[in-house]
């Protein structure tokens, strides 16, 4: 079965890189026409293949009219590929993961294809490895059978068969599903290493990444076309048909082909959260929990949140209940149609959908279990109606991110954590570091992490809130002005913006949170003056009183701090403390820790260094703030808005505006999720 989609990779033979080995590694079909394999692999043609030349060799096995086999040949040209040398002439030896590259084949559109598992490898699980090797001295095709034992970073690692030089790009197949989970990187001394297939999700995020998502649609339109091929020969659903991995569950290959057929005909989801709220959806109506899963999961397309509820099984005994993973995909398939439906109505053929309608329809029909059909049905129900698409789907829950940074433990190291929080309830994990990093490295250490998370939690019409909880010394970190894409990438098609260049506070609602009392319950002033503010109306007074709202000049008289605290006391429920200037130390930092105690969940401040006539202007601007606002959930917009305003040089200019702008919005009033205290690991501080 895999032989006829296994290709052997290298010079095209017609004068490109005689320089060269002739013969570079291994890849296989994905789709009609595409190719997957290593990025090292097509590295070793040079420069033209970075320049998207068509220069990539690939012979693999075919069949003529009357079925019998012969080997094809054609060239390619890379299309896709993480990672992309920054020089195509001086490409090194040493490539990071994900280690995948995309091939475009032209002549190739009728070569068979493998099966793309649907879900991230689990293991420990019974694995082949295919592939073009010389160990025996002689190029040929080299099957083996070994184990995916677990991972290692992004990299999977397999034990049993290893995999030899010329294997690189190879498949490496899941015997229990008959379905792709890796592609082999290389070895070392013990084991064997292999890119996941889920890195394809990597490329969606280059340049052109986009294109992968067509990729994915031409496989499962390929592997649904067979189905209903005549001809004699196996293709994988049939082949998969049997298999242990499907053992009990409702879900055959076939209805799984017949159900990404129709996912493939619909526009792709914008980004992992809009699948995954579908999935949690689902899990809940089904299991009658809404227990968030502690595992975070990045799909990227219909057919991974498909792939989640696979397994699924109702509450039971220690061994898992019954299998209603049929239940929950028939459920999920429905929603999907619904959704699409109501967010992207014009991005889909009528036709399409009324048929995809009809099939969920007739599973349902099928179901033994009436209430899942009622359900469907329930969902499905007037779904091409032209008032479905302004029918509102029951309201989804609200994701937002959490970043927590902890007291140093370490020294001037800070442990730092990113969570999802789920309708101000339910905490799930993203990724944390108890040992930390120095302040000045938590904007880049946190920027691949919060990515992730945002990713999860922007949904239909709903953009993830950024709450960070911090020491008070680290109140002044420009979290606000922290930006999602990495070091040094810059934007090369104006004309194409990308959201992760932006600072998050022009896009998002980001605001700080204090880490210490929020470990603690709430004290009665906190509730008191957090009541007041979300009632409103807002007023302001200065945090210092030696700082008033016209600006002070340098020198005055300090206010002391009991004074300080017996004023911030006396305000109004609703008075918000604004201070023109950084409250991490000095006198700022003194006020604040007063207006904590005094209970106030809002606080504005000036967290960059000024002139002291500039202030002025800052009072001015955080009164026309707070009385846009009105109450404490009026805040956000008009604060997104000045900080826009405050970015654009022109218009700070032309509108006399001052500052960069930092927001205390704590409120008492949600569950203590994420309180419990950062601790050490048990191993040595690092370097120890």
């Amino acid at each position: 079965m895999v032989r006829p989609s296994l290709a052997r990779i290298g010079a095209p033979g017609d004068g490109y890189a005689t320089d060269r080995d002739d013969y570079w590694g291994s890849g296989f079909f994905i789709a009609p026409g595409w190719l997957l394999t290593c990025a090292h692999v097509v590295g070793k043609g040079g420069a033209a293949v970075w320049r998207g030349e068509n220069v990539v060799g690939v012979s693999w096995e075919g069949r003529t009219a009357v079925g019998t086999r012969r080997e094809r040949t054609a060239t390619g040209a890379v299309v896709l590929a993480e990672p992309r040398p920054e020089n195509p002439d001086t490409a090194g030896d040493r490539w990071r993961l994900p280690d995948i590259a995309l091939v475009r084949v032209p002549d190739a559109e009728d070569a068979r294809c493998l099966w793309l598992s649907d879900r991230a490898p689990s293991t420990p699980a019974p694995i082949g490895l295919h592939g073009w090797s010389r160990r025996t001295g002689e190029l040929g095709v080299r099957h083996g059978v070994g184990e995916a034992a677990g991972s290692d970073g992004r990299a999977l690692l397999i034990n049993g068969t290893l995999p030899f030089e010329g294997l690189s790009g190879g498949p490496v197949i899941d015997r229990r599903y008959g379905a792709v989970i890796g592609m082999i990187k290389g070895r070392g001394r013990d084991e064997g290493a292999a890119v996941p297939i889920t890195a394809l999700r990597e490329l969606l995020d280059v340049r052109g990444g986009v294109l992968v998502h067509e990729v994915l649609r031409a496989h499962d339109l390929h592997h649904l076309a067979l189905l209903d091929d005549p001809a004699e020969y196996a293709h994988w659903t049939a082949a998969q048909t049997g298999l242990p991995g499907y053992e009990g569950s409702g879900i055959t290959p076939e209805l799984r082909a017949r159900l990404y057929g129709h996912l493939a005909h619909l526009p792709p989801p914008a980004g992992p959260g809009e699948v995954v709220h579908l999935v949690e959806e689902v899990r809940a109506r089904v299991l009658n929990s809404r227990h968030r899963s502690l595992i975070v999961h990045e799909p990227r397309s219909w057919r991974e949140g498909a792939g989640l509820l696979h397994g699924l099984r109702a509450p039971g005994h220690a061994a898992g209940g019954a299998l209603v993973d049929l239940d929950a995909v028939l459920l999920y398939a429905a929603r999907v149609a619904r959704h699409t439906v109501q967010e992207r109505p014009d991005e889909v053929a009528p036709e399409r959908l009324c048929a995809f309608a009809d099939w969920i329809t007739e599973q349902a029909d099928r179901h033994e279990y009436w209430a899942v059909g009622e359900a469907i049905h329930g969902i499905l129900d007037g779904l091409l109606d032209p008032a479905a698409a302004h029918h509102a789907e029951p309201a989804a829950g609200r994701t937002d991110v959490l970043v927590k940074v902890g007291e140093p433990m370490y020294g001037d190291r800070y442990p730092w954590s990113v969570q999802l929080v789920y309708d101000g309830e339910d905490v799930t994990p993203v990724a944390g570091d108890d040992r930390g990093v120095r302040a000045d490295e938590l904007s880049a250490t946190l920027r691949e992490p919060l990515a992730r998370a945002l990713s999860q939690g922007d949904h239909g019409e709903h953009l993830a809130a950024v709450e960070v909880f911090l020491p008070r010394r680290l109140f002044d970190l420009p979290v606000d002005d922290w930006g999602l894409a990495p070091a040094g990438e810059t934007e090369d098609d104006p004309g194409d913006p990308d959201e992760r260049a932006m600072p998050l506070g022009l896009r998002r609602t980001v605001v700080i949170r204090d880490a210490r009392r929020n470990a603690r319950k709430p004290s009665p002033e906190w509730l008191k003056r957090w009541r007041g503010t979300a009632r409103g109306p807002l007023s302001h007074q200065p945090l210092r009183g030696e700082a008033p709202a016209d600006g002070h000049a340098p020198g005055g008289r300090t206010e002391g701090e009991y004074a300080v605290y017996g004023r911030l006391s006396a305000l109004d429920n609703g008075c918000v403390p604004v201070y023109c200037g950084p409250v991490g130390s000095g006198e700022g930092q003194v006020a604040m820790k007063y207006a904590l105690m005094a209970g106030h969940s809002v606080v504005l401040w000036r967290r960059d260094r000024h002139d002291h006539e500039e202030c002025r202007a800052f009072h001015r601007q955080a009164a026309g703030l707070l009385g846009l606002a009105e109450r404490a959930d009026g805040l956000h917009g008009p604060v997104r808005d000045l900080r826009i305003r405050l970015a654009d040089p022109d218009t700070v200019h032309a509108q006399g505006l001052r500052g960069k702008l930092a927001v205390l919005f704590d409120p008492p009033d949600r569950t203590p999720y994420g309180t419990e205290a950062m601790r050490p690991p048990p191993l040595a501080a690092p370097g120890g």
